[in-house]
């Protein structure tokens, strides 16, 4: 499924980001978090060792709503599975993110010593409001 060129616009800006995952027992867990786009998936960026990984790892299935900053009654729900789980490149990619999100070097709030990953995100279904 083709993203829409809105949805990739507002992933390439600071947009708010909320990534839903599934725990072992079923229910549901969320976690708010930065996006991007390689104009084909979603993706995001996160640590080895969250939750959200060892989820999508058991099952790849996920949700994503992303919202305009400027009206966050106008956002995008997205449906789809993850397709990569890589390290490659992660650690550079949340240098690029910072940029866009605090204008500045990431942080590294839990140490240098984290391993990030890039979760690829391919879209089985695409709802847009507002």
């Amino acid at each position: 499924m083709d993203l829409p060129d809105e949805l990739i616009d507002l992933m390439r800006r600071p947009s708010t980001c909320f990534l839903a995952t599934t725990m072992p027992d079923g229910s549901p867990q969320m976690t708010q978090t930065w996006v991007d786009t390689d104009g084909e998936h979603v993706l995001i960026n996160t640590v080895e060792t969250h939750q959200k990984v060892r989820n999508v790892g058991r099952d790849p299935r996920v949700a994503v709503s992303i919202s305009d900053p400027g009206n966050p009654s106008r956002y995008f729900a997205v449906r789809g599975r993850v397709v990569e789980a890589t390290t490659d490149g992660a650690a550079e990619h949340i240098e690029a993110l910072a940029q866009r999100y605090l204008g500045g070097p990431y942080p590294w709030f839990g140490g240098r010593d984290q391993v990030r990953v890039l979760l690829r995100i391919a879209p089985d279904r695409i709802h847009a409001m507002g």
